[in-house]
């Protein structure tokens, strides 16, 4: 550890993804858990954040006091819930620090204030903090925009653990967007999420989703695109949390020296 380690805030930090974070940041150069965030009246305020996360005592006691631990620090790591993520958004505009957000099934008024605390913090938000399912993203608007809506059908299958609490995933709906950039379509307006009773023929152009809940899937994602007499699929798995904060933290990392703004994951791996 050095002087130079950024200062990271790891908040839900009891949580499956806390855990992971608090390992993950453990575990990598040029970072260090500066603070851990639960919730008031949690449990674990006051527990130290390595034994909650396995590694033994690290010297960091969990606090329910999130402004407290902003303010010295130099970012923030959140894959909490849409309400607490923009309350802990306007904390880091407070603090003018880096945000990273990878927390899923955010409305359009939630996105706003995320962009609006992103005029004094520098946020990265992404459906998906991992390399491999950016990069999915990419070659699936370039397949969108080679195989076009008369001749192929875009579907977007995702499984997740049963303890998933939104869906589609906030990576189906990454994919969904990226389909239709490109074919430069409104994902609002093509998209289909539910299928049941007599739904009639296939609207030609649109965009659909299905969802699987199960077991402990981390992450199951296809996209596939359907033509007359054949298929393309493209997809990514993910068997390990780890990926989701390894790309959190350099995320962190490489907007550390930033100017104010919102950003995603495609300005951090320079594919935007």
């Amino acid at each position: 550890m050095s002087g130079t380690d950024m200062k990271l805030v790891v908040v839900g930090a009891a949580g499956r993804m806390g855990q992971t974070l608090i390992r993950t940041i453990h575990g990598m150069g040029g970072v260090r858990v500066f603070a851990a965030v639960e919730r008031s009246g949690s449990a674990y305020i006051g527990r130290d954040a390595g034994e909650i996360a396995g590694l033994g005592p690290i010297g960091i006691s969990i606090t329910d006091q999130p402004l407290e631990a902003f303010v010295d620090a130099e970012g923030v790591l959140d894959f909490t819930s849409p309400s607490a993520s923009v309350d802990f958004s306007a904390l880091a505009a407070q603090a003018r620090i880096v945000h990273v957000i990878g927390t899923t099934g955010c409305s359009d008024e939630d996105e706003a204030r995320f962009k609006a605390a992103a005029r004094h913090a520098r946020i990265v938000k992404s459906g998906n903090m991992s390399l491999g399912v950016n990069l999915l993203g990419v070659l699936t608007q370039q397949a969108a925009r080679a195989l076009g809506p008369a001749d192929w059908d875009i579907e977007i299958l995702e499984m997740h653990h049963k303890h998933k609490v939104d869906a589609p995933s906030g990576t189906a709906l990454l994919l969904g967007e990226a389909a239709a950039m490109g074919r430069a379509v409104s994902l609002t307006e093509n998209s289909v999420r539910v299928r049941d009773g007599h739904t009639g023929a296939r609207p030609a152009g649109t965009i659909g989703f299905a969802t699987l809940r199960g077991g402990s899937v981390i992450g199951e994602h296809s996209v596939i695109l359907a033509g007359e007499g054949e298929q393309v699929t493209l997809s990514h798995s993910a068997t390990d949390r780890s990926i989701f904060a390894r790309g959190a933290v350099t995320a962190a990392l490489w907007a550390r020296d930033k100017k104010p703004g919102f950003y995603s994951m495609l300005d951090v791996l320079g594919l935007s």
